[in-house]
């Protein structure tokens, strides 16, 4: 039994469809837009098959599928337009007016949906971003699908990624939070302690499973111990979602994907929402078996001359009960040295 493999085009998978070496000269191979069963080449009848079959085949109809989630989830309130009086068949903003709003031809606006527009300019990008109300991120996103990366590109984003040794003294020097290191991917490149008493022990795991989307969408243990796990899950599809626009050929991230697809129940609807997100900053809750809830604020910095990777640090309120607790982890999943030396002298004779 073969497994089908996810292709990522223009940051949109598709599945190539395995089938039996006896059918192999008989049926040519399929792509399907969806988790197809293995061996068989069809689509597995589950409540996700209608979000997955949307065909995202190609940069141009991502960027069609993503100019239509964002043009549908705006209200001509929300974008400042007056009722017209016309019956609305959409749910949200009709082709013609985000062609208002953004100062160019519904004929124009239309084939840039439908992907036969070529290639926008930077002030008709600019146009849609406002229309549209997109952040920094999506605008980013739609410029990333308009750009196809040169081969020198994606050569640059295949080879291995290692944590160079002053960084993984900085996270043995923050040994009273947990921090960690993400590469591409979301890969978990470099973690300290606290990081895997608190989240999950990557260095237990094999190389290639040490992974944060992997870890929130499919280790069970994640949906106990992460507070608020349905937002956090939704947030790093979207995490991924910016990634595979900026890096359409990278075949780890479409491998990614395409575990994903088959393995979570989840992912299809969160991926076919077009939802993009970078993560640099919030809040974080942590339901620990042993210590209870942990609250934490945390910063991310890129790392300097690395720009694919980036430093993770969960800071805490100094004499909180988070902090207390982290104190006890702390000493408990020291190494057997230290955790002698922190123990209290015997009284002199």
């Amino acid at each position: 039994m073969e497994v089908p493999s996810v292709e990522l085009s223009g940051g949109g998978p598709f599945i190539r469809a395995a089938h039996p070496a006896h059918h192999r000269r008989t049926h040519r191979q399929e792509h399907l837009p969806y988790p197809a069963d293995t061996g068989t080449g069809r689509a597995p009848r589950t409540g996700n098959a209608g979000h997955a079959r949307r065909h995202t085949g190609g940069s141009r109809s991502e960027l069609a599928d993503f100019l239509r989630t964002r043009r549908n989830r705006l209200t001509p309130d929300q974008a400042g337009l007056p009722e017209d009086g016309r019956t609305r068949r959409v749910s949200g903003l009709r082709r013609d007016e985000v062609a208002r709003l953004a100062g160019v031809s519904t004929e124009y606006y239309t084939r840039l949906e439908q992907g036969r527009a070529g290639n926008p300019s930077p002030e008709v990008l600019e146009a849609l971003s406002r229309a549209l109300h997109l952040d920094a991120a999506e605008t980013e996103h739609m410029r990333d699908l308009l750009t196809r990366p040169n081969a020198a590109t994606r050569r640059a984003h295949t080879g291995p990624q290692r944590v160079r040794p002053g960084l993984h003294l900085m996270l043995r020097t923050l040994q009273h939070v947990p921090a960690f290191v993400l590469g591409r991917r979301t890969d978990v490149l470099a973690s300290n302690r606290l990081a895997r008493a608190v989240l999950t022990d990557f260095d237990a795991l094999p190389v290639p499973a040490r992974n944060l989307a992997r870890y929130y969408l499919l280790d069970p243990s994640a949906r106990q111990t992460v507070g608020d796990w349905e937002r956090i899950a939704a947030e790093t599809v979207g995490i991924l979602r910016l990634e595979a626009g900026r890096r359409p050929h990278d075949r780890q991230l479409a491998d990614l994907v395409g575990e994903l697809m088959l393995r979570s129940p989840h992912f299809t609807t969160w991926w076919n929402d077009h939802r993009v997100l970078r993560c640099t900053h919030g809040a974080k809750l942590h339901h620990h078996p042993v210590v209870g809830d942990l609250h934490f604020v945390f910063e991310s910095f890129p790392v300097p001359g690395d720009a694919e990777q980036t430093l993770y640090v969960y800071n805490v309120e100094p004499d909180s009960p988070t902090e207390q607790a982290l104190r006890l982890l702390e000493s408990w999943n020291a190494p057997a040295p230290d955790r002698e030396s922190a123990r209290p002298a015997p009284p002199s004779a």
